[in-house]
C-alpha cells in the first residue's frame, strides 16, 4: 500500500529523539517523511530540512504555518509526528487536529494540565486520530507479559512493582537534551514526567488493573535543580493489588534500568528493559522459566521481528508502535490499535499531578480520579 505521508514538527538538527521517530516511522515501509517544521531557529530549519531531502517549499518555519498549507494541499500530509519539548505540544497537536490530521505525539502529553485538557478537547472533537508513543509496549515481550496477564497465567494479581532508573543526571549537566529537562517551564516536571509516566504506563500496559490512589515523595538531590531528579511511590489498584513505582535520574550504576515485576495468586513475571527479549515467568511452586522471544512456549505476541536468537531492541519496538499506527489510520480503527491515546495520555498527567500532591502533603494517599 501507498506509505502515509508524515510531517514532523521538531526533530531538527541535533535533536535524539526526531531521529527515533523517523527510524521508527520507515522501518517497515509504511510512512514517508515530505514535509516538517524542524526547528524554531529558521537556518537550523532549513539546513535539517536539506539533511532529510524534504522539498524546500514543505521546509516550514513555524508549525502554524506548516499546519495551515499541508492542509490546503491535495497531496498534503496525512499525519504529523510531535517530537518538541513538553511545553510545544499542545499548540502544533490542537491546530492539526483541527485540521483533520492524525496527531502522533511524544510522551508526556503535556507540560500542564491547561496544555493536556486542550489537546484532550481537540481530539474528542476531531475526527483524526491521536497516538502518545510510549514506545516499550511495541517489546515483543512486553506484549507477551501481557498476553499471559490477561489470559489468567498469574491467577489474581497481588503485587505490581516498577522502576525505571538512570544515571546521566547525578551531576549537573548542561546539554541539548538535559537542558529542557531540568527546566520546569519546558517540561513541566523532571524525572516524573520524563521516565515516570513510562513507569506508569508499563504497569497499566502490562497488568491492566485501573488505579485508585497513590503516596508519594519526590525528591529533587541534586542541588540548584529546579525539577524533581527522584520519586518513590506506593501503589493502590482496583481489586486490591498493590505496588510500588521508582523513577530516578540520580540512581549512579544504572543507564536505563526500567524493570517490571508482577506477582499473582499463581505465579509471577520479571521483564527487563535492558535484556528486552527475556521474561522471567515462575509458576507457584514451580522452578523458575526463562521465555525468550520467539522461542518454545511463547505465543505470538512474543514472535517479534526476526528468528530467536536475533536480538530486537528500542529501535524495533519504536518501530511496531509506528506500524501500529499506520495499521489504525489505514483501516480506521483506533479501539483496535494497542498504542496509547488521548485518554493514556490524561492518566499519565494526574500520575504527575497525584505525586506532586501526595509528596507536598507529606506523603499523604491521593486518589487518582
Amino acid at each position: 500500500m501507498r506509505p502515509i505521508r508524515l510531517g514532523m514538527v521538531g526533530g531538527g538538527q541535533g535533536a535524539f529523539i526526531g531521529g527515533v521517530h523517523r527510524i521508527a516511522a520507515r522501518m517497515d515501509g509504511m510512512f514517508t517523511l515530505v514535509a516538517g517544521a524542524l526547528s524554531s531557529d529558521p537556518e537550523r530549519a532549513r539546513a535539517s530540512g536539506e539533511d532529510l531531502g524534504l522539498a524546500p517549499e514543505r521546509t516550514y518555519m513555524t508549525w502554524d504555518g506548516m499546519a495551515r498549507a499541508e492542509a490546503t494541499r491535495p497531496d498534503g500530509i496525512e499525519a504529523v509526528a510531535i517530537v518538541t519539548p513538553n511545553h510545544l505540544h499542545a499548540g502544533p497537536a490542537v491546530a492539526f487536529l483541527e485540521r483533520g490530521i492524525h496527531v502522533i505525539c511524544d510522551k508526556p502529553l503535556a507540560a500542564t494540565a491547561e496544555q493536556a485538557a486542550a489537546i484532550a478537547a481537540a481530539a474528542r472533537a476531531s475526527g483524526a486520530m491521536f497516538f502518545l508513543t510510549h514506545n516499550y509496549p511495541g517489546t515483543p515481550m512486553v506484549r507477551e507479559a501481557r498476553a499471559m496477564v490477561a489470559a489468567g497465567a498469574l491467577g489474581a494479581l497481588r503485587l505490581v512493582e516498577v522502576e525505571y532508573v538512570q544515571d546521566w543526571l547525578a551531576r549537573p549537566v548542561s546539554n541539548k537534551q538535559a537542558d529542557w529537562r531540568t527546566d520546569p517551564a519546558r517540561s513541566g516536571a523532571g524525572a516524573l514526567g520524563d521516565i515516570g509516566t513510562h513507569a506508569w504506563n508499563l504497569a497499566r500496559f502490562v497488568s491492566g488493573l485501573a488505579p485508585e490512589a497513590l503516596a508519594a515523595e519526590v525528591s529533587t538531590l541534586v542541588p540548584g535543580r529546579r525539577v524533581d531528579d527522584n520519586v518513590s511511590a506506593h501503589l493502590r489498584f482496583a481489586g486490591g493489588a498493590r505496588g510500588r513505582l521508582w523513577a530516578s535520574q540520580v540512581a549512579v550504576g544504572h543507564e536505563n534500568g526500567l524493570r517490571l515485576r508482577l506477582a499473582g495468586s499463581d505465579g509471577g513475571l520479571d521483564w527487563s528493559q535492558e535484556d528486552p527479549n527475556r521474561l522471567w515467568f515462575t509458576p507457584i511452586g514451580e522452578p523458575r522459566r526463562l521465555l525468550t522471544r520467539g522461542g518454545a512456549g511463547t505465543g505470538p505476541a512474543a514472535q517479534g521481528r526476526v528468528p530467536a536468537g536475533h536480538p530486537e531492541g528500542y529501535l524495533e519496538a519504536f518501530a511496531t508502535i509506528y506500524a501500529d499506527i499506520a495499521r489504525a489510520i489505514r483501516t480506521g480503527d483506533r479501539a483496535a490499535c494497542p498504542v496509547a491515546g488521548i485518554e493514556d495520555g490524561l492518566e499519565g498527567m494526574r500520575f504527575i499531578a497525584a505525586c506532586l500532591a501526595s509528596s507536598a502533603a507529606g506523603g499523604a494517599w491521593v486518589a487518582m480520579h
